[in-house]
């Protein structure tokens, strides 16, 4: 008999905004976070919290922190701001799943899950404009 551990599935959710990049990994469920961080964390600079750099070194931040609970495997979902705000991922999406990859899970699915309008919304500044 073959003695197979049962593999720990998770799931690795990356917002990527022009500002910033949040990675949090959670159970399959998505109810229990296991491990956190973003770009902020890593960096002191204010202007380097969307830099490709930092999500690399948030993505191994939270993989490292999976890996040690026991975590194995992960779906990736990747976001946008969405709505009114920019429908693409930020710079520091790519190099957070090129790192969540290299850190030893095996990757399921990587899913975009940007919210986009059927229709359209209104954005913001009102009727007559942003007015400076």
């Amino acid at each position: 008999m073959s003695s197979k551990r049962e593999i720990r599935w998770g799931l690795a959710r990356i917002y990527a905004s022009q500002n910033n990049t949040i990675i949090t990994i959670t159970d399959i469920t998505g109810a229990e976070v296991i491990s956190k961080a973003s770009g902020g964390m890593m960096v002191k600079a204010d202007r380097e919290k969307p830099s490709p750099y930092a999500a690399m070194l948030a993505a191994n931040k939270a993989a490292s922190d999976a890996l040690d609970k026991g975590l194995m495997a992960i779906h990736i979902k990747v976001r946008a701001p969405g709505g009114a705000g920019p429908k693409t991922p930020g710079p520091g999406a790519q190099p957070a799943i090129r790192s969540l990859a290299r850190s030893g899970f095996i990757i399921g699915r990587i899913e975009d899950v940007t919210p986009i309008p059927h229709d359209t919304i209104r954005r913001p500044g009102g009727r007559r404009g942003r007015r400076v």
